[in-house]
């Protein structure tokens, strides 16, 4: 077994929350197979930066500095090598549009099974198996790999460790660019976020659905989320009608999330909507209809009219906290 090679995203000097889970999980793999965790950053890069997916379970982190960032095909290109010249067993991604680019173009390149909105990796026989939710998340597929795996995460889906004092070596490496991996040049970058919140990031979240009523009804969620001091969240069917912006779209067209706390007020909670707060820690539902489907996996239901219920509850979170 040779090891796992995680892809590691940075901005503006820091590595991105999925791309650390990705490091950290294939760290947890790569201990349960006896063998190593590794590593590849593209572009400027600083020693520091990159010898800090040390902390996160990394023994070696390839740098490629003169790749252009943002574009899939030339770290497929990097990718490519550094698993022909070192032999992984399996690349991983913590999620991601770029990362579902990526691995799908490196699965091709290798001729390597891949699987994409993996949400558990687990080891069996001495190799990893990677298990997606099919069919609107009503079953699971497990994949098994015959020879090189290319495993790609659901967003949120692989948790971060805890960082460590450990440090990864660096190592430069040079890449020959295929001529059609020029072809396409970086204008800007950047993200959207919406007001500039990270709804991903967040720890507690308050999500509206159609049960508002009306566009103004993000005004009560507006309310208990600062009070909280979490973000607000919406559900498909809002923003398509243009109550909220789309960045803030929670589901299977949306985000993944998995805040500590997920707030939903008037979310029927369809099929579609579940998959994309599922994984969160406590998940409270406001619903004047007592049959709604989201109270069959809510932690705590209430049932009655959110118009009163949000703004008691805005309250009384202020005066606990004084």
């Amino acid at each position: 077994m040779s090891g796992i090679l995680a892809f590691a995203l940075h901005y503006e000097g820091a590595f991105n929350k999925n791309s650390l889970g990705g490091v950290s999980e294939a760290a947890r793999l790569a201990d349960e197979l006896g063998c190593e965790a590794h590593g590849v950053v593209i572009g400027d890069v600083s020693d520091d930066l990159a010898a800090s997916l040390g902390n996160y379970g990394a023994t070696k982190v390839f740098r490629a500095r003169d790749v252009p960032e943002g574009l899939a095909q030339p770290v497929v290109d990097v990718m490519a090598k550094v698993i022909d010249d070192n032999g992984h067993d399996y690349a991983l991604f913590g999620g991601g549009l770029l990362g579902f680019e990526i691995g799908a173009g490196l699965a091709a390149r290798l001729n390597a099974g891949v699987t994409m909105e993996v949400t558990q990796v687990n080891v069996a026989d001495g190799r990893l198996t990677a298990e997606r939710p099919i069919h609107g998340d009503s079953s699971i597929s497990t994949s098994h790999y015959k020879d090189r795996g290319i495993i790609i995460g659901r967003l949120n889906a692989f948790e971060t460790a805890a960082p460590s004092d450990a440090t990864a070596k660096v190592e430069d490496v040079d890449v020959q660019l295929s001529e059609f991996s020029t072809k396409a040049k970086m204008v800007q970058r950047g993200e959207a976020r919406g007001e500039d919140i990270d709804i991903e990031g967040a720890n507690i979240l308050v999500a509206g659905g159609r049960g508002l009523g009306r566009p103004e009804g993000f005004e009560l969620c507006e309310a208990l989320a600062a009070a909280l001091g979490g973000a607000v969240a919406a559900t498909r069917a809002v923003v398509d009608a243009g109550w909220y912006p789309y960045s803030t779209q929670i589901g299977q067209t949306g985000k993944t999330v998995s805040p500590k706390l997920y707030l939903a007020a008037g979310i029927s909670g369809a099929i579609q909507h579940k998959v994309g707060f599922q994984s969160s820690e406590n998940i409270v539902a406001i619903n004047k209809d007592s049959n709604a489907p989201i109270f069959e996996y809510s932690d705590l239901g209430i049932v009655g009219d959110l118009n009163k219920i949000l703004p008691k509850l805005t309250d009384a979170v202020k005066a606990k906290k004084g």
